[in-house]
């Protein structure tokens, strides 16, 4: 009751040289579709999120080239070492990152990651050896703290009716820059020798084979930085008692101080249950989406007589890339109605039970060939990434109803912190769970690739029956 009446007294009660109540001020003065913001935050997602898999095409190539191994089998090691640090990094500090974004504004923060791309990205092109590769993808990772803030932004720039679609925005350009990056990784690596009319050997991208996609997405990430300087600042930098003594304003002072009297003891968000049995969903989604991506491709490329569809990594760009294409039109035309009319929970629960008998069709599906295969494959694929990031999408609305705006970019970066450890378990769970399986072909129950997807749906499962009380608390 407290809460209510202040909101509405805040919107009479503006201060003047608050951005985060220019913001408000906007926001109810405004009409009409928040086009403008919705390119804003895509472009920073996009350039944030590009350097996490766009070496993954060339890292392999990039390793041999340091000469760190005498053998071709230690290179993947060595690889391994690498393509982690930047989620290690990102761990660290994220929780640090959400706690400054909600002390000193989220715009800042914003910069920071964008601009932290520009520099380490591009110096991570340029490494001459396997340690300068590790740290500053460590660093990278480390400053890279944009998407617990973005999502806190994208909640406080856009009107309520907006919010949905505002953090399946969020969700869009994650997954569209995953798809994009390795694209880009692979495209413009090694360009002296894929291109030798247009590039020297004796040029810096023959010396530096790798520099090309690194300086691409960091030209890109200056633009965002360009552009995140004109953004607006939406965290409020006054308190409520510090207004002046009308009678409106008396009110407002109880209001406040009363919330905050009932509110102490709940105020640290490891206490804060609906945030926290949110978070755990996220890390078994996240879980499984990065074990189901690892294992994609895996499965794609591997022969037909383990259970495979024997694809070149051609053939799984060309899939991805169409998967990617299918996600952006889902999310920006049928999520936002199936937000409004089912609401985040529902969304959660339907789309992750939905995905089960999806993925239980994947070993039906590799006994199809030609046309028809490449057809449903795609379909499928297409069904199953809007199905993931739609739960996605419904799990972040849920982490930033359970907290107030001055804790929202701290709970943000909490729940990247735990969904960043999954993320960073998936991949080698995964690489591990695909090599057991094809040594089980002739198993008696569930033999070769039906083991995996079987494991796969068993984790879905679980999320699925968490989304339920009394696990999940829905705050009020």
């Amino acid at each position: 009751m407290a809460e209510t009446y202040m909101e509405t007294l805040l919107e009479k009660n503006y201060h003047e040289n608050c951005p985060g109540c220019k913001v408000e001020q906007m926001k109810h003065s405004r009409r009409g579709f928040p086009l403008w913001e919705l390119f804003i935050i895509w472009i920073i997602v996009l350039s944030t999120v590009l350097p996490v898999s766009s070496l993954f095409p060339f890292l392999y190539f990039m390793i041999e080239d340091f000469k760190i191994t005498d053998k071709e089998e230690d290179i993947g090691f060595y690889a391994g070492f690498v393509g982690c640090t930047f989620m290690v990094g990102r761990i660290l500090t994220s929780v640090v990152w959400g706690v400054m974004a909600d002390r000193y504004g989220r715009k800042p923060i914003i910069l920071l990651g964008t601009g932290s791309v520009v520099i380490f990205n591009t110096l991570f092109g340029l490494s001459p050896n396997f340690w300068m590769a590790i740290i500053t993808r460590f660093f990278l990772g480390s400053f890279n703290g944009v998407l617990g803030p973005i999502k806190a932004f994208a909640m406080e720039i856009f009107r309520d009716e907006y919010h949905v679609l505002a953090l399946s925005n969020v969700t869009a350009s994650w997954g569209v820059a995953l798809i994009i990056g390795p694209a880009i990784g692979g495209f413009l690596a090694q360009p002296a020798e894929k291109y030798p009319s247009l590039f020297s050997k004796e040029s810096i991208f023959g010396k530096f084979p790798y520099f090309l996609p690194c300086l691409a997405i960091s030209l890109f990430a200056l633009v965002a930085t360009l552009i995140s300087f004109w953004i607006p600042e939406t965290l409020h930098n006054h308190k409520f008692d510090d207004v002046s003594h009308d009678e409106s304003t008396e009110a407002l002072e109880a209001a406040t101080h009363d919330g905050k009297a009932e509110g102490d003891e709940e105020s640290s968000l490891l206490k804060n249950w609906p945030l926290i049995s949110a978070i755990t969903i996220s890390c078994i989604f996240a879980l499984h989406d990065m074990s189901y991506t690892e294992i994609f491709s895996l499965w794609a490329n591997s022969p037909r007589e383990y259970g495979g569809l024997g694809y070149s990594t051609a053939d799984v760009g060309s899939v991805l890339t169409i998967s990617g294409f299918g996600l952006l039109v889902f999310q920006l035309s049928l999520y936002s109605y199936m937000g409004r009319l089912l609401g985040p929970t529902k969304v959660i629960r339907f789309s992750a039970a939905l995905a089960i008998p999806i993925l239980a069709t994947y070993p039906l599906i590799a006994k199809l060939s030609g046309f028809t295969l490449s057809l449903v494959l795609n379909c499928a694929s297409i069904i199953k990434s809007a199905l993931g990031v739609s739960a996605t999408t419904g799990l972040y609305i849920l982490h930033n109803q359970a907290v107030k705006q001055h804790q929202r970019g701290a709970a943000n970066g909490l729940a990247m912190t735990a969904v960043s450890v999954s993320k960073a378990i998936g991949p080698a769970a995964a690489g591990a769970l695909f090599s057991w399986a094809e040594k089980r072909q002739d198993a008696a129950f569930l033999p070769g690739m039906q083991m995996i997807f079987f494991i796969l749906n068993a984790i879905l499962a679980i999320g699925v029956a968490l989304t339920f009380k009394p696990f999940l608390t829905v705050a009020k």
